[in-house]
């Protein structure tokens, strides 16, 4: 049987929200936070919520945001150990910018699912597609016989929804309620979490 590991990147695989860090890049720590976390907590709508942080980043220059998310973004070493060992099987599945989190990713190594940004005159303009994060499950369907979806915040539901197995991951902060709800398994520790993966 095989297996695809789709893991949400903000607060899952990474040790931080990245949006409250690429604001940092240019003072507007408060607002994403805010923003952020009415969005984690199921407040406001993914779609909006996403929509209003990028009008309000719109400005921000590449090169400071990639230079804030390379000095400051941290893995959790245990899953960043699992990834390595199952690159074709590992997937990030994250509602996040392409254009944003591209060197993240660059350096996890393994394929991904984001929202992708709309350019004009090589400045970020808007959105072109904000990612449902059920249909990058969708379309992993003809190469995996199941699917195990590991998230932490509202966003990640869709995901769960079409996922076999779900784990609800607390190890940045707690999980959204809805998502616990949907879990099968609810895991704060990244250890214990890649220990899990390994048996099912």
């Amino acid at each position: 049987m095989t297996t695809a590991y789709c893991f949400d990147l903000d607060g899952t695989l990474t040790r931080q929200e990245l949006l409250p860090l690429i604001a940092s890049s240019v003072g507007l720590e408060d607002e994403i936070s805010v923003l952020t976390a009415a969005t984690i907590n199921g407040v406001l709508p993914f779609d909006k919520s996403f929509k209003l942080r990028v009008r309000l980043l719109r400005d921000a220059r590449l090169d400071w945001i990639h230079a804030a998310l390379n000095k400051q973004v941290e893995f959790d070493s245990h899953m960043l150990d699992f990834i390595t060992s199952r690159p074709d099987q590992c997937f990030v599945v994250t509602g996040n910018l392409d254009i944003w989190v591209r060197p993240i990713l660059d350096r996890l190594g393994i394929q991904s699912f984001t929202s992708i940004a709309c350019m004009e005159g090589g400045r970020l303009s808007g959105i072109e597609h904000v990612l449902h994060k059920g249909d990058a499950v969708d379309s992993l369907r003809d190469r995996f016989d199941r699917i195990i979806a590991v998230g932490d915040g509202m966003n990640d539901v869709p995901m769960f929804e079409a996922a076999n197995w779900r784990i609800a991951f607390g190890g940045t902060h707690a999980p959204n309620p809805l998502l616990v709800k949907l879990s099968d398994f609810v895991i704060n520790d990244g250890k214990a979490l890649c220990r899990l993966l390994s048996m099912l």
